[in-house]
């Protein structure tokens, strides 16, 4: 905010009627969040000058409102975000995969016990979630397998909803990804915006902590990727030369997270590059791998 003179200066002065106000503290908050000054001042005795509060200690009791009020309302906006969302969605469809298989293998467990045909996994769930001739003693197994296809119908909902989403939010790191790893990507980096501020080396091994953390303590070699194992271009390259491929990738899905932030314009050329250097280094025979430096990727 301009300053003009100490009675109007600072965040304050953008308040008319009751500072207790709602309305009055909403734009306290937006005056917080927007407002600057060229330089400090004396803000509890403008107040004071201004008439806005009585005294130094009702000043502090108002910032503390407005500066609470801006902070909910900047953490409302940022979970709000496309990209938010898309991380709330992925780490919802882990948890629900997760949990619905490890009650499978609890059903599996339990239905083992009172039925020689029982199954095993999500299927055997279905299955006896369709059954209509079901004793009654058995009525507890096929609640829990209704409660287990629930879980994971809601998993493949929310992976549509991820695939769907996805291309709109990040669209390069979509194409060069497929939909679900990009969303990986946005949980384990915390958002577009922290992806796109991250190096290529640290994309390379996202969702490798554990690994590097024992690396780091001297207990473990360096890890060469970390959830862009999934990638086809990674799994699909010959050991000797996934650590060169991991480092393409990383490469290539860390500028094509930054231009999603930045610009958000796709760019085939992009993954055009990632094709061409991935050919090349699936091209490497194990030999020339192994002479180019002494000892092989991995």
């Amino acid at each position: 905010m301009t300053k003009q003179t100490p009675a109007d200066a600072g965040w304050f002065a953008a308040i008319d009627g009751d500072p207790s106000s709602d309305d009055a503290r909403d734009a306290a908050a937006t005056a917080v969040r927007t407002g600057s000054s060229p330089s400090p001042e004396n803000w509890p005795a403008n107040a004071l000058e201004s008439g806005f509060v009585e005294s130094k200690a009702d000043y502090y009791d108002q910032l503390k409102a407005a500066t609470t009020t801006a902070t909910r309302t900047a953490v409302r906006e940022r979970e709000g975000a496309d990209d938010r969302q898309i991380v709330h969605a992925i780490r919802t469809m882990d948890d629900c995969e997760r949990t619905a298989n490890e009650l499978a293998e609890r059903l599996a467990e339990w239905g083992g016990s009172v039925d020689s045909e029982a199954g095993t996994g999500i299927e055997y769930a279905r299955e006896l979630a369709a059954r209509d001739d079901v004793p009654p003693e058995q009525a507890r197994l096929v609640s829990l397998a209704e409660n287990i296809v629930s879980l994971a119908d809601e998993a493949d909902d929310v992976r549509e909803y991820v695939e769907q989403q996805m291309p709109s939010v990040a669209p390069n790191l979509t194409a060069l990804a497929d939909p679900v790893l990009g969303a990986r990507l946005l949980s384990l980096a915390g958002g577009l915006e922290e992806l796109a501020k991250k190096p290529s080396g640290t994309v390379q091994v996202l969702g490798a902590e554990d690994a590097l953390f024992a690396h780091l303590r001297g207990h473990a070699p360096s890890p060469k990727h970390g959830i862009i194992y999934m990638h086809d271009a990674v799994r699909g390259t010959h050991p000797d030369n996934r650590g060169s491929a991991a480092r393409a990738v990383a490469g290539k899905l860390t500028i094509a997270a930054r231009v999603d932030h930045y610009s958000g314009e796709l760019k085939p050329e992009l993954e055009a590059e990632l094709v061409d250097r991935i050919e090349t280094i699936q091209a490497r025979t194990v030999d020339e791998s192994a002479g180019e430096g002494g000892e092989s990727d991995e």
